[in-house]
């Protein structure tokens, strides 16, 4: 696939988001961009949190992990689902009861200020990091396919790249995100569909063949029982996917930003529940692509390139193939990856300027409206910094670096929400910030020392570690009474 067809397939596709970014954002105002106005139907909502759900890093790196790991991701997904239905029936009534714009306000009534900023700054280190780890990935293969080629610097690639995504986000918010999403979650599940069904074509397998092909594939395997020190231990996975995804959806502001705009509580937690259970399916197409891939790179007589990231990528611009495939992947590509990266840009706006700075309460609408697109701009410029310097230390199996990352990062997060639903018990709010610094850092000393003792191999239950011990440090620092505080749902 020649660098020419790529930019024409990237003009093409933000063509399009500019001119649904255009028709959603007319008549906007900053509520429009916060909040959406709460007027966005709930099906609608639960279409895109399927393309809101899978960035890039997914897009790539789920179809080449099962070389190494199977299908085990079902397993943490099977938990998602779990987690998903606790979201809808906890979280979802509280936020909705107390009108949040930001879901770290809650923190702010329930414990007080300091505690209300440092999940706020927690959110947007978060964010900024995890954001910027998916969308480098994005970055990296438009290096290959495109930049490279025409001896554009990376640098280059990733400016023009995030003013792109800066500029249909500019004035719909999270508006134009649920538009948005609902046209990449279609891009989505059709290029995956498409790329199952070219791959199969190539080896003549009509559909019956092609699933007793990937069913007795050594790759298929979805339940791991055997080891529980192992990574893949089914209950390890499970367990962590449950509260992955309570941290990663339900107490982060960029996923909740679109179950907010649900008219009602009762709207959003049916989306919630429906798009958990879609996600399942769609991440399931993934991995049956993945094993597709492994079989014709061996009937093609293709090498298996040692960064498992890499695998979609050459699989799809083969000389072998048919140019549609090379086009329908830079197309779910760039549909992941545009809406994600657009996606957090908006939250980490829509947290700094209300969470950070407390700009709503003020200042008037015009000004907010300077101060929100002054944040806007420097998001973007964060994000760009933040790109390149991953560029330099890239990892191989991007999305296990992604859940990873989250474990430090939102497990305070995930235990100052878990301390305040849970217990009565009100804290001293000035030491909730060193409770949170030194909460992870005691997670990566269990971790070495599970791993030097008993050689344990802790995977992503490291989240669950990392709550409990800022559960812990709240309780120590907690104030010692019973009394019931009034925001305690």
């Amino acid at each position: 696939m020649t660098p020419i067809a790529v930019i024409i397939t990237v003009a093409a596709y933000f063509a399009l988001l500019m001119a649904i970014s255009a028709i959603a954002s007319r008549g906007s105002d900053n509520a429009t961009f916060f909040t959406g106005n709460r007027r966005a139907p709930w099906p609608l909502v639960a279409f895109a949190m399927i393309g809101a759900a899978i960035s890039g890093v997914t897009f790539i790196s789920v179809p080449g992990m099962v070389a190494a790991k199977g299908y085990a991701y079902l397993q943490m997904v099977l938990g998602f689902i779990v987690g998903y239905i606790i979201i809808a029936t906890v979280l979802v009534p509280v936020f909705y009861k107390r009108n949040l714009v930001s879901i770290y306000g809650y923190l702010g009534q329930r414990f007080g200020v300091r505690s209300y900023r440092s999940g706020a700054w927690i959110f947007f280190i978060s964010k900024v990091l995890g954001a910027s780890v998916r969308f480098f990935v994005v970055c990296a293969v438009l290096q290959t396919l495109v930049f490279r080629p025409l001896g554009i610097p990376f640098e280059v690639n990733v400016a023009l790249t995030v003013a792109l995504i800066w500029l249909y986000t500019l004035n719909g918010g999270v508006k134009t995100l649920i538009w948005t999403d609902t046209i990449k979650s279609a891009c989505l599940i059709g290029s995956v569909v498409l790329c199952i069904a070219f791959v199969a074509l190539q080896m003549d397998l009509g559909f019956s063949n092609m699933v007793s092909t990937v069913a007795s594939h050594h790759t298929s395997r979805i339940f791991f029982f055997d080891d529980p020190f192992s990574g893949n231990y089914f209950w390890k996975q499970f367990a962590a996917g449950v509260f992955m995804a309570i941290a990663t959806n339900g107490l982060d502001q960029d996923m909740m930003q679109r179950h907010l705009a649900c008219r009602d509580s009762v709207s959003s937690r049916k989306n919630m529940i429906l798009s958990g259970v879609m996600q399942f399916f769609v991440i399931a197409l993934f991995l049956v692509l993945g094993t597709l891939m492994l079989v014709y790179a061996d009937f093609a007589g293709i090498e298996i390139p040692k960064k498992s990231d890499e695998l979609f990528g050459i699989i799809a611009a083969h000389p072998s193939m048919p140019v549609a495939v090379g086009i329908i992947f830079i197309i779910g590509l760039i549909a992941s990856a545009y809406s994600a990266a657009g996606s957090a840009m908006t939250s980490l706006t829509t947290s700094f300027t209300v969470d950070i700075l407390d700009a709503p309460s003020r200042q008037q609408e015009a000004e907010l409206g300077r101060t929100r697109r002054r944040v806007h701009l420097m998001m973007g410029v964060i994000m760009g910094a933040v790109i390149i310097a991953f560029y330099h230390i890239s990892d191989s199996d991007a999305i296990s670096a992604v859940y990873t990352l989250a474990s430090y990062t939102y497990g305070p997060i995930l235990g100052l929400f878990a301390f305040g639903l849970l217990s009565k018990r009100t804290v001293r709010d000035n030491a909730v910030p060193a409770v949170c610094i030194c909460a992870p850092l005691l997670a990566w000393a269990v971790q070495e020392c599970l791993n030097r003792v008993w050689t344990y191999e802790t995977g992503f239950e490291l989240l669950i570690i990392n709550a409990l011990l800022t559960m812990a440090g709240l309780q120590l620092t907690s104030l010692n009474t019973q009394k019931v505080n009034q925001y305690v749902s």
